[in-house]
């Protein structure tokens, strides 16, 4: 009711009712048909639109409380999955630095094992040939 009432549509619609009542009134009080229906300060009107009123207030409220409730479940949902993506991301975090430390390990291993090679590599020949002392 509140989407309803608060649409150019109505808005549009009940303006129409409003003016083709108090034209229908002043013209059947110019007329002399028994002063219209509703004569000049247009009670009956007044009080057609004090009891639209009264009724759609409160519908009105209850709409946007409902709103409201929807609006803080969704952001209630909304905190629950940023607090698992956050633990996921967290998660992903720790999985990426132990592939760093192995890699770091494996790394540092591959250096020890070059440098090995290479200091038995110059310390088995000399830098010379065992025949005649040439130079390699």
């Amino acid at each position: 009711m509140a989407t309803v009432m608060g649409s150019w549509t109505f808005i549009i619609i009940q303006s129409g009712i409003l003016f083709a009542w108090i034209t229908a009134n002043l013209v059947g009080t110019i007329r002399g048909w028994d002063r219209g229906w509703d004569p000049c300060p247009f009670i009956l009107l007044n009080l057609a639109l004090s009891f639209q009123a009264a009724y759609a207030a409160p519908v009105i409220m209850m709409a946007q409380n409902r709103q409201q409730d929807i609006d803080r479940t969704a952001a209630e949902n909304d905190y629950r999955i940023n607090v698992k993506a956050e633990l996921e991301i967290e998660l992903l975090h720790e999985k990426i630095d132990q592939l760093r430390e192995r890699e770091v390990l494996k790394l540092t291993e591959a250096v020890r094992m070059l440098t090995e090679l290479q200091q038995q590599s110059a310390s088995g020949t000399c830098g010379s040939d065992a025949e005649g002392g040439r130079p390699l």
